[in-house]
């Protein structure tokens, strides 16, 4: 399978060696950056220095491809994803926009290629874990998806270091959330619904955040009271960043806070990522609840380390792509986060990352 892989970051490199590495994919690479694709490279992987912002230059890339993964920046997924349909590829991607996400489910009605927006972590994996216990009960009341990727040493008052994409970060703090609540959709804020629980001894909050939960609010209209999807943070950073974006307007000039976190908050390989799921209802008469918990680790290798949200975010897309190369998925349209089968992603070469991780049993 022919794959163009857009993006050369942390990420892109990430998948990038994961698919190569199986033999079944002919991956390119294409970025603009010449440092990170001369990485790539030198292992043996084909790269393409472009403009990715360059549409006709990105499209020439694209032609005679199977299929584009997309691991850029979430402003330019609607044009990975239109030129994909133009030049007549699967489309995969990352990204975590609402608007992006809607505007990529439109162009994939009636496409004869497949578009699967969404395939990281949250949304992706969670959506995925959220939907598998759910359609275990007669009765759906509340399904709660809570996902951290935090550092395992904080040490700033924020207790946050970068793990992935500031522009990611400030985007799903700063729009309005999508969740379910007494059966009626609704719009919450972000940076509401803060609350706060203690997991394998160790407290956390958590608060609304957009992108989080995928499709599930369409998928599950109707079927289920309350649904809902925060980020989970260490407590005390959801009121500092409040303070920036809000008290100090920050929020209005996203790029000052991009430029301000990028040089003054360092970068960590040392993570974990946190996966944490509810689902609440009736099944055969009786009012249970059904859990899912997680935390995924770093990989400490010293030849080749990888951070915690690498692992998870690039088992998810290529968990994606592989169900789809094994059929497993439907081949053309809109694909969503739901239809992949819990235990098929387990099961997959990429998708038992997650399966390999330390499974909470408790929580209090």
């Amino acid at each position: 399978m022919k794959i163009a892989l857009l993006g050369a970051g942390h990420i892109g490199q990430t998948i990038a060696r994961l698919l190569h590495a199986t033999g079944d994919y002919t991956v390119t690479v294409v970025d603009k950056n010449a440092k990170y694709l001369a990485v790539l490279a030198a292992e043996g992987i084909a790269t393409a220095e472009i403009d990715t912002e360059n549409k006709a230059a990105l499209a020439a890339q694209l032609r005679g491809k199977d299929a584009v993964v997309n691991a850029l920046p979430y402003h330019l997924a609607i044009t990975a994803a239109s030129l994909a349909l133009e030049c007549g590829c699967h489309y995969f991607d990352l990204t975590e926009d609402v608007a992006a996400t809607k505007a990529i489910k439109d162009m994939a009605h009636g496409a004869a290629t497949a578009f699967m927006p969404q395939c990281g972590l949250a949304p992706g994996f969670i959506g995925i874990v959220a939907h598998h216990l759910a359609k275990q009960f007669d009765e759906v009341r509340d399904v709660q998806m809570r996902v951290g990727a935090l550092p395992a040493f904080p040490t700033n008052k924020l207790k946050y270091n970068l793990t992935w994409s500031v522009d990611g970060l400030i985007n799903e703090y700063c729009h309005p959330c999508e969740a379910i609540h007494g059966g009626e959709f609704i719009s919450a804020l972000p940076l509401e619904g803060l609350e706060h629980f203690s997991l394998d001894g160790t407290e956390y909050e958590a608060f609304n955040t957009s992108g989080g939960l995928g499709t599930l609010c369409e998928t599950w209209a109707g079927k289920v009271q309350n649904l809902d999807y925060k980020t989970v943070r260490y407590p005390g950073h959801r009121d500092l960043m409040k303070f920036l974006l809000e008290d100090l307007a920050l929020a209005g000039d996203q790029e000052k806070l991009k430029d301000i976190m990028r040089k003054s908050m360092p970068a960590t390989m040392q993570d974990v990522v946190l996966v944490f799921v509810t689902v609440s209802g009736m099944k055969n008469g009786v009012l249970l609840q059904e859990v899912f918990a997680r935390k995924i680790f770093a990989d400490r290798d010293v030849k080749a380390p990888l951070s915690a949200i690498q692992i998870t975010t690039a088992a998810g897309i290529c968990a994606a792509v592989d169900l789809f190369r094994e059929g497993k998925l439907p081949q053309k349209g809109f694909v969503r986060q739901e239809e992949v089968a819990l235990p098929d992603f387990l099961a997959n070469r990429f998708g038992k990352a997650y399966q390999q991780s330390r499974q909470v049993e408790s929580i209090a």
